[in-house]
Protein backbone atom coordinates (compact mmCIF):
# COMPACT_ATOMS: atom_id res chain seq x y z
CA UNK A 1 0.00 0.00 0.00
CA UNK A 2 0.98 3.34 -0.92
CA UNK A 3 0.32 6.70 -0.29
CA UNK A 4 0.21 9.23 -2.86
CA UNK A 5 0.68 13.28 -3.47
CA UNK A 6 -3.45 14.16 -3.29
CA UNK A 7 -5.71 14.28 -0.78
CA UNK A 8 -5.95 11.36 1.24
CA UNK A 9 -5.70 8.58 -1.65
CA UNK A 10 -3.75 5.35 -1.12
CA UNK A 11 -2.75 2.86 -3.74
CA UNK A 12 -2.93 -0.80 -4.16
CA UNK A 13 -5.18 -0.86 -0.89
CA UNK A 14 -6.35 -4.51 0.60
CA UNK A 15 -10.08 -4.39 0.86
CA UNK A 16 -10.25 -7.86 2.88
CA UNK A 17 -11.00 -5.82 6.27
CA UNK A 18 -13.27 -3.46 4.64
CA UNK A 19 -15.75 -5.91 3.40
CA UNK A 20 -17.30 -8.74 5.76
CA UNK A 21 -16.72 -11.88 3.23
CA UNK A 22 -13.31 -10.92 3.84
CA UNK A 23 -12.49 -11.80 0.33
CA UNK A 24 -8.82 -10.51 -0.27
CA UNK A 25 -8.83 -8.41 -2.95
CA UNK A 26 -7.02 -4.91 -3.34
CA UNK A 27 -8.35 -1.53 -5.19
CA UNK A 28 -6.45 0.60 -7.69
CA UNK A 29 -6.94 3.41 -5.54
CA UNK A 30 -7.87 4.52 -2.05
CA UNK A 31 -9.86 7.39 -0.11
CA UNK A 32 -11.81 7.73 2.97
CA UNK A 33 -13.76 10.87 3.66
CA UNK A 34 -15.65 12.04 7.05
CA UNK A 35 -17.48 15.12 5.58
CA UNK A 36 -19.52 16.10 2.96
CA UNK A 37 -16.47 18.98 2.25
CA UNK A 38 -14.28 16.49 1.70
CA UNK A 39 -16.37 15.19 -1.16
CA UNK A 40 -16.39 18.32 -2.95
CA UNK A 41 -12.94 18.52 -2.45
CA UNK A 42 -12.03 15.05 -3.77
CA UNK A 43 -14.15 15.31 -6.93
CA UNK A 44 -12.29 18.35 -8.06
CA UNK A 45 -9.13 15.83 -8.19
CA UNK A 46 -8.32 14.37 -11.76
CA UNK A 47 -7.70 10.78 -10.38
CA UNK A 48 -11.63 10.98 -9.85
CA UNK A 49 -12.73 11.44 -13.47
CA UNK A 50 -9.84 8.99 -14.42
CA UNK A 51 -11.05 6.10 -12.98
CA UNK A 52 -14.39 4.20 -12.10
CA UNK A 53 -15.68 4.55 -8.67
CA UNK A 54 -16.93 2.24 -5.60
CA UNK A 55 -18.72 3.74 -2.53
CA UNK A 56 -18.15 2.14 0.31
CA UNK A 57 -19.97 1.83 3.87
CA UNK A 58 -19.32 -1.32 5.77
CA UNK A 59 -18.54 -3.91 3.01
CA UNK A 60 -21.47 -5.88 4.63
CA UNK A 61 -23.86 -6.21 0.99
CA UNK A 62 -21.61 -7.03 -1.82
CA UNK A 63 -18.84 -10.21 -2.89
CA UNK A 64 -15.75 -9.09 -4.70
CA UNK A 65 -14.80 -11.50 -7.61
CA UNK A 66 -11.65 -9.77 -8.77
CA UNK A 67 -9.62 -6.52 -7.76
CA UNK A 68 -11.11 -3.01 -7.83
CA UNK A 69 -9.28 -1.14 -11.11
CA UNK A 70 -10.44 1.89 -9.78
CA UNK A 71 -10.99 3.86 -6.58
CA UNK A 72 -13.08 2.80 -3.73
CA UNK A 73 -14.12 5.40 -1.33
CA UNK A 74 -15.28 4.64 2.31
CA UNK A 75 -17.65 7.21 3.53
CA UNK A 76 -16.89 7.53 7.36
CA UNK A 77 -19.62 10.58 8.19
CA UNK A 78 -20.54 10.02 11.54
CA UNK A 79 -23.03 12.19 14.09
CA UNK A 80 -27.11 11.73 15.26
CA UNK A 81 -29.28 14.37 15.48
CA UNK A 82 -32.64 13.97 17.19
CA UNK A 83 -35.70 16.79 16.78
CA UNK A 84 -38.81 16.11 18.25
CA UNK A 85 -41.94 16.82 16.95
CA UNK A 86 -44.59 15.88 18.95
CA UNK A 87 -44.80 12.00 19.53
CA UNK A 88 -42.72 11.64 16.63
CA UNK A 89 -38.60 12.23 16.45
CA UNK A 90 -36.90 12.77 13.56
CA UNK A 91 -33.50 11.35 13.92
CA UNK A 92 -30.60 12.29 11.45
CA UNK A 93 -27.32 10.03 11.07
CA UNK A 94 -24.34 10.71 9.32
CA UNK A 95 -23.72 8.01 6.58
CA UNK A 96 -20.68 6.42 8.07
CA UNK A 97 -22.41 5.87 11.77
CA UNK A 98 -23.07 1.91 11.88
CA UNK A 99 -26.69 1.20 11.20
CA UNK A 100 -27.10 -1.13 14.68
CA UNK A 101 -25.32 1.80 16.77
CA UNK A 102 -28.17 3.85 16.05
CA UNK A 103 -30.73 1.00 15.97
CA UNK A 104 -29.23 0.49 19.86
CA UNK A 105 -28.53 4.81 20.48
CA UNK A 106 -33.04 4.78 18.79
CA UNK A 107 -34.12 1.70 21.57
CA UNK A 108 -32.19 3.13 24.51
CA UNK A 109 -34.11 6.31 24.25
CA UNK A 110 -37.70 4.84 23.47
CA UNK A 111 -37.71 6.00 19.87
CA UNK A 112 -40.12 3.04 18.43
CA UNK A 113 -39.96 2.30 14.71
CA UNK A 114 -36.23 0.14 14.19
CA UNK A 115 -35.97 -2.23 16.92
CA UNK A 116 -37.05 -4.78 14.36
CA UNK A 117 -34.13 -3.82 12.40
CA UNK A 118 -31.11 -5.06 15.39
CA UNK A 119 -28.15 -6.54 14.25
CA UNK A 120 -28.02 -5.64 10.42
CA UNK A 121 -24.95 -5.45 9.43
CA UNK A 122 -23.42 -2.51 7.48
CA UNK A 123 -23.78 1.49 7.82
CA UNK A 124 -26.58 4.03 7.50
CA UNK A 125 -25.79 5.40 4.37
CA UNK A 126 -26.60 1.85 2.48
CA UNK A 127 -30.02 1.89 4.20
CA UNK A 128 -31.82 3.39 1.54
CA UNK A 129 -30.12 2.24 -1.34
CA UNK A 130 -30.83 -1.14 -0.07
CA UNK A 131 -34.06 -0.62 1.61
CA UNK A 132 -33.11 -2.82 4.23
CA UNK A 133 -35.40 -4.50 5.98
CA UNK A 134 -36.28 -7.86 8.53
CA UNK A 135 -38.98 -9.39 10.55
CA UNK A 136 -42.10 -7.29 9.38
CA UNK A 137 -40.21 -4.03 8.68
CA UNK A 138 -38.59 -2.42 5.89
CA UNK A 139 -36.12 0.87 6.29
CA UNK A 140 -39.18 2.66 3.67
CA UNK A 141 -41.60 2.36 6.85
CA UNK A 142 -39.45 4.98 9.26
CA UNK A 143 -37.67 6.83 6.37
CA UNK A 144 -38.26 10.57 5.97
CA UNK A 145 -35.55 11.55 4.20
CA UNK A 146 -31.70 11.75 3.47
CA UNK A 147 -29.30 14.10 1.51
CA UNK A 148 -27.10 12.75 -0.87
CA UNK A 149 -23.80 14.68 -2.85
CA UNK A 150 -24.42 14.57 -6.64
CA UNK A 151 -21.11 13.48 -8.38
CA UNK A 152 -21.80 15.90 -11.92
CA UNK A 153 -22.47 18.88 -9.72
CA UNK A 154 -20.94 18.73 -6.43
CA UNK A 155 -24.35 20.01 -5.13
CA UNK A 156 -26.07 18.36 -2.16
CA UNK A 157 -29.16 17.56 -2.68
CA UNK A 158 -32.35 16.31 -0.60
CA UNK A 159 -34.46 13.01 -1.47
CA UNK A 160 -38.09 12.26 0.32
CA UNK A 161 -39.46 9.20 0.35
CA UNK A 162 -41.41 9.02 -2.59
CA UNK A 163 -37.99 10.81 -4.58
CA UNK A 164 -36.14 7.01 -3.68
CA UNK A 165 -39.15 4.82 -5.08
CA UNK A 166 -38.79 2.24 -2.89
CA UNK A 167 -39.96 -1.53 -3.57
CA UNK A 168 -38.44 -4.85 -2.06
CA UNK A 169 -34.78 -4.23 -1.52
CA UNK A 170 -34.80 -1.98 -3.91
CA UNK A 171 -34.60 1.79 -4.24
CA UNK A 172 -33.74 4.68 -7.14
CA UNK A 173 -29.84 4.26 -6.06
CA UNK A 174 -30.23 1.09 -6.81
CA UNK A 175 -31.67 1.72 -10.39
CA UNK A 176 -31.86 5.03 -12.08
CA UNK A 177 -29.62 6.85 -10.03
CA UNK A 178 -27.22 4.07 -9.93
CA UNK A 179 -23.57 5.60 -9.61
CA UNK A 180 -24.86 9.20 -9.66
CA UNK A 181 -25.26 10.20 -5.81
CA UNK A 182 -23.11 9.16 -2.38
CA UNK A 183 -25.39 9.56 0.51
CA UNK A 184 -24.06 11.42 3.13
CA UNK A 185 -26.88 11.32 5.33
CA UNK A 186 -29.98 9.56 6.54
CA UNK A 187 -33.22 11.21 8.71
CA UNK A 188 -36.12 8.92 10.29
CA UNK A 189 -39.22 9.36 11.47
CA UNK A 190 -39.66 7.73 15.02
CA UNK A 191 -42.37 7.70 17.70
CA UNK A 192 -42.21 8.36 21.36
CA UNK A 193 -44.78 6.09 20.85
CA UNK A 194 -44.34 2.63 20.37
CA UNK A 195 -46.89 -0.02 17.91
CA UNK A 196 -44.44 -2.85 18.47
CA UNK A 197 -44.18 -5.09 14.83
CA UNK A 198 -44.92 -8.72 16.38
CA UNK A 199 -46.75 -10.46 13.70
CA UNK A 200 -43.41 -11.72 12.42
CA UNK A 201 -43.52 -15.74 13.67
CA UNK A 202 -40.21 -16.27 14.95
CA UNK A 203 -41.09 -13.05 17.16
CA UNK A 204 -44.21 -14.12 18.74
CA UNK A 205 -42.61 -17.76 19.47
CA UNK A 206 -39.32 -16.19 21.25
CA UNK A 207 -41.77 -13.26 23.51
CA UNK A 208 -43.87 -16.48 24.47
CA UNK A 209 -40.89 -18.96 25.45
CA UNK A 210 -39.77 -15.57 27.63
CA UNK A 211 -42.46 -15.10 29.06
CA UNK A 212 -43.17 -11.93 27.61
CA UNK A 213 -47.02 -10.80 26.73
CA UNK A 214 -46.52 -6.80 26.31
CA UNK A 215 -42.63 -6.40 24.60
CA UNK A 216 -41.57 -3.00 24.82
CA UNK A 217 -39.50 -1.80 21.67
CA UNK A 218 -36.21 -3.34 24.14
CA UNK A 219 -37.92 -6.29 24.47
CA UNK A 220 -38.55 -6.25 20.50
CA UNK A 221 -34.92 -5.43 19.72
CA UNK A 222 -33.35 -7.93 22.36
CA UNK A 223 -35.40 -11.29 20.71
CA UNK A 224 -34.88 -10.06 17.28
CA UNK A 225 -30.85 -9.92 18.04
CA UNK A 226 -31.37 -13.12 19.74
CA UNK A 227 -33.33 -14.94 16.33
CA UNK A 228 -30.25 -13.30 14.24
CA UNK A 229 -27.30 -14.60 16.58
CA UNK A 230 -29.15 -18.21 16.15
CA UNK A 231 -29.19 -18.23 12.64
CA UNK A 232 -26.56 -16.02 11.26
CA UNK A 233 -22.52 -16.10 11.66
CA UNK A 234 -20.43 -13.55 13.28
CA UNK A 235 -18.70 -11.38 9.99
CA UNK A 236 -16.03 -10.82 12.63
CA UNK A 237 -15.30 -14.54 13.09
CA UNK A 238 -16.44 -16.15 9.91
CA UNK A 239 -16.88 -13.93 6.32
CA UNK A 240 -20.28 -13.67 5.41
CA UNK A 241 -22.77 -11.03 3.94
CA UNK A 242 -25.93 -12.21 5.70
CA UNK A 243 -28.68 -13.07 3.44
CA UNK A 244 -27.08 -13.90 -0.22
CA UNK A 245 -30.49 -14.06 -1.57
CA UNK A 246 -33.56 -12.17 -1.73
CA UNK A 247 -36.91 -13.62 -1.16
CA UNK A 248 -38.78 -14.74 -4.12
CA UNK A 249 -42.07 -12.81 -4.91
CA UNK A 250 -44.28 -15.43 -7.48
CA UNK A 251 -47.28 -14.81 -9.05
CA UNK A 252 -50.65 -16.31 -7.34
CA UNK A 253 -51.22 -19.85 -10.22
CA UNK A 254 -47.35 -20.09 -9.75
CA UNK A 255 -47.56 -20.19 -6.08
CA UNK A 256 -50.73 -22.53 -5.85
CA UNK A 257 -49.07 -25.26 -8.34
CA UNK A 258 -46.55 -25.36 -6.27
CA UNK A 259 -48.51 -25.54 -3.01
CA UNK A 260 -50.46 -28.38 -4.25
CA UNK A 261 -46.59 -29.98 -4.16
CA UNK A 262 -45.16 -28.53 -1.30
CA UNK A 263 -47.75 -28.09 1.06
CA UNK A 264 -45.16 -26.97 4.36
CA UNK A 265 -43.74 -24.71 1.91
CA UNK A 266 -43.66 -21.30 3.58
CA UNK A 267 -45.34 -18.44 2.27
CA UNK A 268 -46.32 -14.39 2.92
CA UNK A 269 -48.80 -12.04 1.08
CA UNK A 270 -46.95 -9.83 -1.05
CA UNK A 271 -47.99 -6.22 -2.93
CA UNK A 272 -50.60 -6.89 -5.54
CA UNK A 273 -51.70 -9.91 -4.50
CA UNK A 274 -48.17 -11.40 -5.07
CA UNK A 275 -46.91 -14.42 -3.00
CA UNK A 276 -43.04 -14.13 -0.90
CA UNK A 277 -41.40 -17.55 -0.60
CA UNK A 278 -39.08 -18.05 1.52
CA UNK A 279 -35.34 -18.34 0.03
CA UNK A 280 -33.77 -20.15 2.87
CA UNK A 281 -36.34 -22.92 2.48
CA UNK A 282 -35.84 -23.49 -0.70
CA UNK A 283 -32.63 -23.91 -0.70
CA UNK A 284 -32.31 -26.17 2.04
CA UNK A 285 -35.52 -28.08 0.78
CA UNK A 286 -32.02 -28.81 -1.75
CA UNK A 287 -30.01 -30.13 0.61
CA UNK A 288 -27.67 -27.03 0.31
CA UNK A 289 -27.96 -26.30 4.46
CA UNK A 290 -24.23 -26.67 6.00
CA UNK A 291 -22.90 -28.04 2.96
CA UNK A 292 -19.29 -26.78 2.23
CA UNK A 293 -17.96 -26.92 -1.02
CA UNK A 294 -14.24 -26.28 -0.71
CA UNK A 295 -13.70 -23.04 0.67
CA UNK A 296 -17.35 -21.90 1.14
CA UNK A 297 -20.42 -23.12 1.39
CA UNK A 298 -23.99 -22.33 3.70
CA UNK A 299 -24.17 -21.16 6.86
CA UNK A 300 -25.20 -24.59 9.23
CA UNK A 301 -27.97 -23.05 10.72
CA UNK A 302 -29.23 -20.65 7.87
CA UNK A 303 -29.05 -21.99 4.52
CA UNK A 304 -29.59 -18.46 2.94
CA UNK A 305 -26.11 -17.30 4.36
CA UNK A 306 -23.12 -18.23 2.45
CA UNK A 307 -19.69 -18.39 4.17
CA UNK A 308 -16.11 -18.17 3.84
CA UNK A 309 -14.26 -21.05 5.49
CA UNK A 310 -11.19 -19.06 5.14
CA UNK A 311 -9.17 -18.38 2.12
CA UNK A 312 -11.92 -18.24 -0.46
CA UNK A 313 -12.41 -16.23 -3.34
CA UNK A 314 -15.20 -14.09 -4.26
CA UNK A 315 -15.39 -16.29 -7.85
CA UNK A 316 -15.24 -19.28 -5.85
CA UNK A 317 -18.28 -17.74 -3.98
CA UNK A 318 -19.80 -16.69 -7.05
CA UNK A 319 -19.84 -20.31 -8.78
CA UNK A 320 -20.90 -21.67 -5.23
CA UNK A 321 -23.96 -19.27 -5.33
CA UNK A 322 -24.70 -20.25 -9.44
CA UNK A 323 -24.96 -23.69 -8.23
CA UNK A 324 -27.28 -22.90 -5.79
CA UNK A 325 -29.53 -20.95 -8.02
CA UNK A 326 -29.82 -23.64 -10.57
CA UNK A 327 -30.45 -26.45 -8.60
CA UNK A 328 -33.44 -24.11 -6.62
CA UNK A 329 -35.16 -23.45 -9.93
CA UNK A 330 -34.78 -26.87 -11.70
CA UNK A 331 -36.57 -27.88 -8.41
CA UNK A 332 -38.81 -25.33 -8.21
CA UNK A 333 -39.14 -23.86 -10.93
CA UNK A 334 -38.40 -20.32 -9.31
CA UNK A 335 -35.31 -18.38 -10.29
CA UNK A 336 -33.59 -16.66 -7.07
CA UNK A 337 -31.68 -13.50 -7.37
CA UNK A 338 -28.96 -12.68 -5.12
CA UNK A 339 -29.20 -9.87 -2.83
CA UNK A 340 -25.66 -9.35 -2.90
CA UNK A 341 -23.88 -6.50 -4.80
CA UNK A 342 -21.33 -8.35 -7.21
CA UNK A 343 -18.08 -6.40 -7.97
Amino acid sequence: MQKTDIMSFTTNQSLKDLNTFRIDVNAKYFAEVFAEEDLQTLFSDPIIKENKLLVLGGGSNMLFVKDYEGLVLKVSIKGINVEEQGDDVLVTAGAGEVWDVLVKYCVAKGYAGMENLTLIPGTVGASPIQNIGAYGVEVKDIFESCTAFEIASGEIRTFTKADCEFAYRESIFKGKLKGKFIITSVTYRLSKKPKVQTHYGAINAELEKRGITSPTIADISEVVAAIRVSKLPDPSTIGNAGSFFKNPIIDQPVFEHLLSQFPDMPHYPAPDGRIKLAAGWLIEACGFKGMVEGNTGTWKNQALVLVNHGGATGQEVYRFSETIINTVQQKFGVLLEREVNIV
